[in-house]
């Protein structure tokens, strides 16, 4: 009965965010009605205590990263650089390849250790250009952004610096660069075959007749008659921005050490920041100001009579987004301290072979908290030894493990409700019914493989 409560509440989230309804309604709507049914007198003590608790905590971590990123996106497209870059591309691959580019360009931000939230914010202008001027469904947007931004350069490619990719480390001692050969394979899958599905959704699209849309949401907003700049200047904000990221992620520990103590004048006591659990976050807020000064410096005449209600657009767009996730991790958490979900987990351990039995685990976690990060989290804190322990008697080097636990968590994580496809959808202002269908057809891809990757390695023994 407790594991049907748990998914009760994982169906309900899940069809109140596809029927549109505000996840940020929901989602304690959805956690808490599993705490009543498994023990009313509960509910309030994990509302504030579970709920509240992490939603907090995640707006204050991560909300200056979805405001900056919102501001940075903005300025990309009120400064016309947005449509220059867009224009080039057309100039140089055509129209044919619009959906191509927009992949590339998630990948190198995301691999260049980029947000992958900020990657939503900053990529859609060129987006949203570059599949109206090719008359591309709009609605294929959020499946090509996943797919560039929320998959292979996620947790596949060795050496990413996304957190789905670091996590597994601290569990198996290994580093980013675990089983490149198997990551490289699984990377190239999930480019290939989610490519060749956006292309045959394109061709159906067009077979029906069907172009880029009117009457939508959230357009960019770049003027007709704005003079664009030079491809160069308006890609250099991007450029700036991954490699400011790399460089602050090397120079803030340099800088602080492993912790930092806090003592001004008017404080009782010292503040204490490990800064190795913020460095990552510091690094992209110190990036993107810089991406943001960047664009001000060299487009202000363009952007100067709009920034002031374009930054209004910004703001709200962050909130909404920020909330949204934030609500979702709450929901995780309170799902995550059910007895149904550790009975769940519980059974999973009864998988026989240690890889299939990760994988499975992992996603399946995932898939139920709303969060590749947080269900790998889960799954390996429970299980982890048992992992090993099984990996070393039938000889599998802990490299494959640490593969195929990132790879897994970036499979069932973007279900319905996962807090990324909602910004997804509220930054592209696309709803669910609209382009889940065809971000779903990205998550099977992804779910798929890292089983591909488990036979690749049982076949040939490639780490």
């Amino acid at each position: 009965m407790s594991v049907i409560v748990a998914l009760a509440a994982l169906a309900l989230l899940m069809l109140a965010a596809y029927r549109g309804y505000s996840v940020i309604l929901f989602a304690p709507i959805a956690a808490l009605g599993a705490v009543l049914l498994t023990d009313p007198g509960a509910v309030a003590p994990a509302f504030s205590g579970v709920f509240m608790e992490k939603m907090v905590g995640f707006i204050k971590l991560y909300f200056p990263v979805f405001l900056l990123g919102a501001v940075f996106g903005k300025l990309i497209e009120l400064s016309g650089f947005s449509r220059s870059i867009v224009s080039a591309a057309i100039r140089l691959f055509g129209t044919r390849q619009a959906m191509r580019v927009i992949v590339l360009v998630c990948a190198l931000l995301t691999y260049g250790g980029v947000s992958l939230f900020v990657v939503v914010f900053a990529v859609y202008p060129f987006a949203a250009e570059m599949f109206r001027q090719s008359d591309i469904p709009k609605r294929l947007i959020p499946a090509t952004i996943a797919l560039g931004a929320f998959s292979f350069t996620m947790d596949a490619l060795p050496g990413t610096p996304q957190i789905q990719n670091i996590i597994p480390s601290a569990f198996f001692g290994t580093n980013a660069w675990a089983a490149p050969w198997l990551g490289l394979i699984g990377a190239l899958f999930v480019l290939a075959a989610g490519l060749l599905y956006l292309q045959r959704q394109l061709r159906k699209a067009r077979a029906a007749g069907e172009g880029y849309g009117s009457d939508l949401r959230n357009e960019p907003e770049t003027a007709a008659d704005l003079v664009l700049p030079n491809p160069w200047l308006a890609l250099s904000p991007l450029l700036l921005v991954g490699v400011a990221n790399l460089f602050f992620t090397h120079l803030i520990p340099a800088l602080y050490g492993k912790t930092y103590s806090l003592q001004l004048a008017g404080m009782a006591a010292p503040v204490q920041t490990d800064i190795g659990r913020i460095t990552a976050i510091w690094a992209v807020e110190a990036a993107l100001l810089l991406g943001i000064l960047l664009v001000l410096v060299s487009s202000f005449g363009a952007v100067r009579d709009r920034l002031a209600e374009g930054s209004k657009t910004a703001v709200g767009g962050s909130l909404l987004a920020a909330m949204n996730t934030a609500s979702e991790y709450g929901f995780g958490a309170v799902i995550a301290a059910l007895p149904g979900f550790l009975v769940l987990a519980d059974a999973l351990k009864s998988i026989p072979d240690p890889l299939l039995n990760e994988a499975v685990t992992v996603t399946l976690l995932a898939g139920i908290t709303g969060s590749a990060s947080g269900g790998m989290s889960i799954a390996l804190a429970a299980m982890s030894e048992t992992f090993i322990a099984a990996a070393h008697a039938a000889q599998i080097p802990l490299e494959v493990l640490h593969r195929v636990a990132a790879m897994a968590s970036g499979g069932m994580d973007t279900l319905p409700h996962n807090g990324a496809v909602i910004t997804l959808l509220a930054v592209t202002g696309l709803t669910h019914r609209e382009a889940y269908k065809d971000i779903f057809g990205i998550t099977l891809i992804k779910t798929l493989a890292v089983f591909v990757v488990i036979a690749t390695f049982y076949l040939t023994g490639l780490v």
